[in-house]
């Protein structure tokens, strides 16, 4: 089958589509949406009981698990394609007191993601994710917040944030791992 009609390939496409777009949409939500913005800083959103982290946290962690996604379905080579390009969205979107910031948080920490995510995908695809989401987490989180804010102060309801979300699709996706083993085990 060619691969442009193959499933995983269309299926990789809007991986690596949606992995660029949440760039440039986080920037915009860090600063302008959360319960409580105060000025000249990050937009807040509680991730627990008292724990508060900047409004983008939800959408990085979605990158996270997107760009997993990307390489489950299209491989290294597009992920890395995906990175670049992301990084150059998120220079060209950001406010300018952010641009260093996020560039150089989005490109370590789905770097570091990637390098985590790839020796244990195969084997392990829901740990994988929620390794490879913990590891990028961390590096994102550290950087940006130093970077962008001069301060990590926020920095445990960052990772709990994306912890989060990180959590909500491995636990999708091993369902499904486990649904699809059975459905092959039944059919052979």
């Amino acid at each position: 089958m060619p691969l442009r009609q193959d499933k995983n390939y269309w299926t990789g496409l809007v991986y690596f589509i949606l992995f660029i777009l949440t760039i440039p949409a986080m920037n915009w939500v860090v600063m302008n949406v959360g319960t409580f913005c105060p000025k000249d800083g990050p937009c807040l959103i509680p991730v627990w009981p008292g724990v508060m982290a900047p409004s983008g946290v939800l959408m990085a962690g979605f990158a996270l698990v997107l760009r997993d996604g990307l390489q489950a379905k299209l491989g290294v080579k597009w992920s890395l394609y995906a990175i670049l390009i992301g990084a150059a969205l998120s220079a060209f979107f950001s406010e300018p007191s952010l641009v260093l910031a996020s560039v150089m948080a989005f490109f370590f920490s789905e770097l570091a993601d990637l390098i985590v995510y790839t020796p244990m995908r195969k084997k392990w695809p829901a740990w994988a994710i929620m390794a490879s989401g913990l590891v990028g987490s961390v590096v994102d989180s550290a950087i940006f917040l130093s970077l962008a804010f001069g301060s990590i102060e926020f920095i445990t309801g960052q990772v709990l944030g994306k912890f989060w979300m990180s959590l909500a699709v491995a636990v999708l996706i091993g369902y499904l791992h486990r649904k699809n083993k059975q459905m092959n085990i039944n059919h052979a």
